[in-house]
Protein backbone atom coordinates (compact mmCIF):
# COMPACT_ATOMS: atom_id res chain seq x y z
CA UNK A 1 0.00 0.00 0.00
CA UNK A 2 2.82 2.33 0.94
CA UNK A 3 4.53 1.73 -2.43
CA UNK A 4 0.95 2.28 -4.51
CA UNK A 5 1.42 6.44 -2.30
CA UNK A 6 5.11 6.44 -3.55
CA UNK A 7 4.51 5.72 -7.24
CA UNK A 8 1.24 8.06 -7.09
CA UNK A 9 1.49 10.60 -9.38
CA UNK A 10 0.42 13.59 -6.82
CA UNK A 11 -1.13 17.12 -7.79
CA UNK A 12 2.77 18.66 -6.28
CA UNK A 13 4.01 15.97 -8.44
CA UNK A 14 2.29 16.88 -11.68
CA UNK A 15 3.52 20.79 -10.82
CA UNK A 16 7.30 19.86 -10.06
CA UNK A 17 7.60 17.85 -12.94
CA UNK A 18 5.72 20.35 -15.37
CA UNK A 19 8.30 23.06 -14.31
CA UNK A 20 11.05 21.07 -14.45
CA UNK A 21 10.24 20.21 -18.41
CA UNK A 22 9.93 23.63 -18.85
CA UNK A 23 13.72 24.79 -18.24
CA UNK A 24 16.81 23.06 -19.72
CA UNK A 25 18.80 24.87 -17.33
CA UNK A 26 19.32 21.85 -14.84
CA UNK A 27 18.17 23.23 -11.53
CA UNK A 28 18.78 23.02 -8.32
CA UNK A 29 16.17 21.78 -5.80
CA UNK A 30 16.13 25.97 -4.06
CA UNK A 31 15.31 27.03 -7.79
CA UNK A 32 12.99 24.16 -8.17
CA UNK A 33 11.10 25.70 -4.89
CA UNK A 34 10.71 28.90 -6.39
CA UNK A 35 9.90 28.20 -9.76
CA UNK A 36 6.69 25.76 -7.71
CA UNK A 37 5.82 28.39 -5.76
CA UNK A 38 4.07 30.16 -7.98
CA UNK A 39 1.27 27.85 -8.61
CA UNK A 40 1.84 26.23 -4.73
CA UNK A 41 2.99 29.04 -2.51
CA UNK A 42 2.27 26.97 1.08
CA UNK A 43 4.74 23.68 -0.27
CA UNK A 44 8.01 23.50 1.82
CA UNK A 45 11.18 22.86 0.45
CA UNK A 46 10.84 19.47 2.05
CA UNK A 47 8.54 18.82 -0.07
CA UNK A 48 9.94 20.27 -3.44
CA UNK A 49 13.07 17.95 -2.02
CA UNK A 50 11.25 14.52 -1.22
CA UNK A 51 9.19 14.39 -4.76
CA UNK A 52 12.19 15.32 -6.45
CA UNK A 53 13.46 12.29 -5.38
CA UNK A 54 10.90 10.27 -5.79
CA UNK A 55 10.52 11.58 -9.18
CA UNK A 56 13.87 10.95 -9.97
CA UNK A 57 13.19 7.28 -8.42
CA UNK A 58 11.30 6.49 -10.94
CA UNK A 59 12.70 7.54 -13.65
CA UNK A 60 10.31 10.91 -14.70
CA UNK A 61 13.41 12.99 -13.76
CA UNK A 62 17.17 12.89 -13.81
CA UNK A 63 19.34 13.48 -10.85
CA UNK A 64 22.63 14.98 -11.57
CA UNK A 65 24.93 14.42 -8.92
CA UNK A 66 28.41 13.68 -10.78
CA UNK A 67 29.94 17.16 -9.97
CA UNK A 68 29.59 20.14 -8.76
CA UNK A 69 28.79 20.86 -4.78
CA UNK A 70 24.94 20.86 -5.21
CA UNK A 71 22.43 18.29 -6.83
CA UNK A 72 20.60 19.31 -10.22
CA UNK A 73 17.61 17.87 -11.42
CA UNK A 74 16.82 17.67 -15.39
CA UNK A 75 13.30 17.00 -17.02
CA UNK A 76 14.95 15.58 -19.62
CA UNK A 77 14.91 11.61 -19.57
CA UNK A 78 16.47 10.47 -22.66
CA UNK A 79 20.27 9.24 -22.58
CA UNK A 80 22.54 12.64 -22.85
CA UNK A 81 25.40 13.78 -21.34
CA UNK A 82 25.92 17.35 -19.48
CA UNK A 83 29.05 19.80 -19.25
CA UNK A 84 29.54 21.79 -16.50
CA UNK A 85 31.45 25.22 -15.96
CA UNK A 86 34.02 24.69 -13.14
CA UNK A 87 33.78 28.29 -12.27
CA UNK A 88 29.93 29.05 -11.88
CA UNK A 89 28.40 25.69 -11.83
CA UNK A 90 26.10 26.25 -14.85
CA UNK A 91 25.25 22.85 -16.77
CA UNK A 92 23.96 22.14 -19.85
CA UNK A 93 23.11 19.47 -22.36
CA UNK A 94 25.78 18.26 -24.92
CA UNK A 95 24.34 18.30 -27.83
CA UNK A 96 22.12 15.29 -29.18
CA UNK A 97 24.30 15.89 -33.12
CA UNK A 98 27.50 14.76 -30.47
CA UNK A 99 27.56 10.85 -30.25
CA UNK A 100 29.56 8.98 -28.01
CA UNK A 101 29.15 5.37 -28.32
CA UNK A 102 31.33 3.78 -25.17
CA UNK A 103 28.83 1.37 -24.03
CA UNK A 104 29.22 -0.42 -27.30
CA UNK A 105 32.86 -0.15 -27.66
CA UNK A 106 33.35 -1.39 -23.76
CA UNK A 107 30.98 -4.12 -24.27
CA UNK A 108 33.09 -5.60 -27.87
CA UNK A 109 36.40 -4.90 -26.21
CA UNK A 110 35.79 -6.33 -22.30
CA UNK A 111 32.78 -7.87 -22.59
CA UNK A 112 30.98 -6.36 -20.13
CA UNK A 113 27.41 -6.30 -20.67
CA UNK A 114 27.04 -1.85 -19.36
CA UNK A 115 23.62 -1.22 -18.05
CA UNK A 116 24.13 2.74 -18.14
CA UNK A 117 26.59 5.32 -17.60
CA UNK A 118 27.44 8.90 -16.76
CA UNK A 119 29.74 10.93 -18.24
CA UNK A 120 30.80 15.14 -17.43
CA UNK A 121 32.78 17.06 -19.53
CA UNK A 122 33.95 20.14 -17.37
CA UNK A 123 35.48 23.25 -18.53
CA UNK A 124 34.65 27.26 -18.56
CA UNK A 125 30.91 28.48 -19.92
CA UNK A 126 31.51 30.87 -22.71
CA UNK A 127 30.55 33.78 -20.13
CA UNK A 128 33.26 32.66 -17.26
CA UNK A 129 36.12 31.99 -20.29
CA UNK A 130 35.64 35.91 -21.20
CA UNK A 131 35.77 36.96 -17.44
CA UNK A 132 38.91 34.52 -17.23
CA UNK A 133 40.98 36.19 -20.80
CA UNK A 134 39.50 40.03 -19.92
CA UNK A 135 41.32 38.86 -15.98
CA UNK A 136 44.64 38.05 -17.73
CA UNK A 137 44.47 40.80 -19.97
CA UNK A 138 44.00 43.17 -17.23
CA UNK A 139 47.32 41.27 -15.30
CA UNK A 140 49.12 41.71 -18.70
CA UNK A 141 48.71 45.32 -19.13
CA UNK A 142 49.64 45.51 -15.17
CA UNK A 143 52.52 43.90 -15.55
CA UNK A 144 53.48 45.89 -18.35
CA UNK A 145 53.13 49.12 -16.95
CA UNK A 146 55.02 48.11 -14.19
CA UNK A 147 58.10 47.45 -16.40
CA UNK A 148 57.43 50.99 -17.95
CA UNK A 149 57.34 52.70 -15.00
CA UNK A 150 60.43 50.99 -13.39
CA UNK A 151 62.08 51.48 -16.45
CA UNK A 152 62.96 47.41 -17.65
Amino acid sequence: MANDAFLRMTNQRRIILRELRKVNTHPSADEVYDMVRQYLPRISLGTVYRNLEVLSQIGEIQKIEVGGSIKRFDGNTKPHYHVRCMACDRIEDVPESIRFDFGDQIDQTMHYKIMEHRLEFIGLCPECAARQADRMMANIDRQIGKRVSTGI
